[in-house]
């Protein structure tokens, strides 16, 4: 705790901050939850509990900032930088940014970042996502629950308008888009691929601004094979064509339609921060999150192996078995994590993981810090269907041979009842005959073992009364029965799926 006596506000009660920081990162509506006021507070937390600690003696702490398109980011950030520099940190700030471009200028500088995006959520919203020096995660065990707990001291008590030894921190400005954009080039060689036709949907995101400088020739690198036919590239943090959350099905429309309609070899959309990449064939079809995982992995085993090492890939527990299959049949060591980035990261830097991917389009990568990287993940995509010549459906039917459910929300008014419901007809009961059952995130029941082959995971939302379920089979007709009867135990009495 700050021992200076300068404050800038009186001392009040301490301010709940639950709401707005939560597990993984920082998310609110602007300015009701998220303020310059409170932006500042959080910079100064920030400091404390994560830039300073961190410094090396003798140094000057230091740390790095960027923003997504959003009109709130600059105000937020100028508030933040002052928190920070109050407790004598150096910043530099990046200006805009995705968020992996965050990642790539913390793994750079080997200094914590901070992040201001909601990805993919309206646009009344902001957040902050925060990191250590290379880009190391800070979640709610790793510094963001101190953070949380600090910040609302000083809303309470002022933050202190100088550090402990008088000498504020600096401001510089640095601009590493080419720098992003020439690193990534620097781990996928598509100069020698065969010429693409890559519909890319930015839904007004970072995509728009970080695309051109990667898949083009913006940041002054050579020209690929790749007639790229850009679909909401302009920068507006409103949204006006479509939400960006790729993860939605009716967000995926417009660039569906457009794949079919320029006879294109496939299509790339990525979310509001561009962190995430989803991808559909040249028919228009969604290519599964899982299934790029697979495909991704695949080549980083055999790039692994080729080095003369033994890979390891990380996956989360809702994503399709196959992963675990292929991986294992190629000679890597698998690891099963929870679901969030934090888990899969901290997992990704114990194992030294070459590679780890998440159901809902995350994909981790050791030579990009073991940080996520939808951009990076695309150019994968990109190289493996540009270096042999089968369309894109052909080569995704290969890493998804199962039927999976997506996953399904249920908001419930009574959910460790709901869970319990499930816990007795398929456990207690074994209703559907014997499974295997574990509790790693959630609830996950496999009957994968023998004949007919399904699993599914129930798991609970952190901030709201939901169940998440997901469900895999080995053909459609079992998935669609499993889903079906879980579903209706924990929806039983008046509750609602959305």
């Amino acid at each position: 705790m700050p021992t200076n006596d300068a404050v800038t506000a009186a001392a009040g009660p301490s301010r709940d901050l639950s709401d707005l920081i939560k597990a993984y990162d920082v998310r609110g509506v602007v300015p009701d939850q998220l303020s310059p006021e409170v932006a500042r507070a959080i910079g100064a937390a920030f400091a404390d509990v994560v830039v300073v600690p961190e410094s090396s003696t003798g140094l000057r702490p230091q740390a790095v900032i960027a923003h997504d398109m959003r009109a709130s980011g600059p105000e937020l950030v100028v508030a933040f930088t002052d928190g920070l520099t109050s407790r004598g940190v150096d910043v530099t700030l990046t200006g805009l940014a995705s968020t992996d471009g965050l990642y790539y200028a913390s793994g750079l500088l080997d200094v914590p970042g901070a992040m201001f995006t909601a990805s993919h959520n309206p646009a009344q919203y902001n957040g902050i996502k925060m990191c250590r020096a290379g880009a190391r995660p800070v979640g709610q065990d790793s510094g963001l629950a101190a953070i949380r707990d600090l910040a609302a001291q000083h809303l309470a008590r002022g933050v202190p308008a100088l550090p402990d030894d008088g000498v504020a921190g600096s401001v510089t400005e640095r601009d590493l888009l080419a720098d992003y954009a020439g690193f990534l080039r620097s781990l996928v060689d598509l100069s020698a691929i065969r010429p693409l036709k890559v519909v890319v949907d930015a839904g007004n995101g970072m995509a728009g601004f970080t695309a051109p400088a990667v898949l083009g020739t913006g940041a002054g690198l050579p020209a690929l094979p790749l007639d790229v036919v850009p679909l909401y590239f302009e920068l507006d943090g409103t949204f006006p064509n479509h939400e960006a959350n790729p993860l939605e099905p009716a967000n995926l429309l417009d660039l569906q339609a457009a794949v079919v309609a320029h006879g294109a070899d496939l299509g790339l959309a990525f979310d509001g921060d561009a962190d995430r990449c989803f991808v559909v064939d040249e028919h228009g079809d969604p290519v599964s999150p899982s299934a790029i995982t697979a495909l991704v992995g695949l080549r980083e085993i055999a790039r692994e192996r080729a080095a003369g090492r033994t890979p390891t890939i990380i996956h989360n527990l809702i994503t399709s078995r196959v992963v675990a299959d292929l991986a294992r049949a190629a000679g890597a060591t698998v690891v099963r994590t929870r679901v969030g980035h934090s888990f899969i990261k901290a997992e990704m830097a114990q194992h030294d993981a070459v590679f780890g991917g998440e159901h809902s389009a995350h994909y981790y990568f050791r030579d990009f810090f073991f940080a996520d990287t939808g951009m990076l993940a695309a150019l994968h995509v990109l190289a493996a269907l540009g270096g042999q010549p089968h369309p894109l459906s052909a080569l995704a039917e290969l890493y998804q041979p199962y039927s999976a459910s997506g996953e399904i929300n249920s908001r419930v008014a009574d959910v460790p009842a709901a869970r319990a419901r499930v816990v007795q007809a398929y456990v207690t009961d074994q209703g559907a005959g014997p499974v295997e059952v574990d509790e790693l995130d959630g609830l996950t029941v496999s009957h994968w073992g023998t004949s007919p082959q399904w699993w599914f995971n129930l798991r609970a939302s952190n901030t709201e009364p939901l169940l998440r379920l997901n469900v895999e089979a080995a053909d459609e007709d079992i998935m669609v029965k499993v889903r079906d009867d879980v579903l209706a135990l924990v929806r039983t009495g008046l509750t609602e799926g959305i």
